[in-house]
């Protein structure tokens, strides 16, 4: 029997990764993403009480991507890592244009010395994947869904 839904969102608005050190994995973002941040508090990561401030966004940075946004939250303990398997984030996925530009990326990254995987058609869902990982080793995947 089919409820009615408590709510109807329209879209993701933002998504936001806990990590261990704001500055490397900033760098790491506007390396990825791009220089440009739509927010960013790092310079005050280390001043009292701004890990516990919403208002100040944790110490963070985020990034636009299209419509939403991508937050880098740094409450977390230096030794801490992620793991996939933890309730919560498995990965985080981002929509490219085309297989063209994932096949870019991968040259980018070698450039840069970034470690990624291959170019990778997986075939049970059509989409077209280059996997990295963050310095948190969070996967982020890189996607391209080839028209039908």
């Amino acid at each position: 029997m089919a409820s009615t839904p408590i709510t109807r969102p329209t879209a993701i608005h933002h998504v936001r990764l806990t990590v261990t050190d704001i500055h490397r994995s900033k760098a790491f973002y506007q390396q990825l993403l791009g220089d440009e941040t739509a927010f960013d508090f790092s310079d005050r990561v280390d001043e009292p009480g701004v890990r516990d401030d919403p208002a100040q966004l944790y110490g963070g940075a985020g990034f636009q991507i299209g419509d939403q946004l991508l937050g880098l939250r740094p409450v977390a303990s230096p030794d801490d890592s992620f793991r996939s398997t933890r309730v919560g984030l498995d990965h985080l996925s981002l929509l490219v244009g085309s297989e063209d530009e994932l096949h870019e990326a991968a040259r980018r990254l070698d450039d840069a010395g970034v470690e990624h995987g291959e170019v990778a058609h997986l075939e049970a869902t059509g989409m077209v994947i280059l996997s990295i990982q963050d310095p948190d080793d969070i996967n982020i995947e890189l996607v391209h869904m080839p028209s039908e």
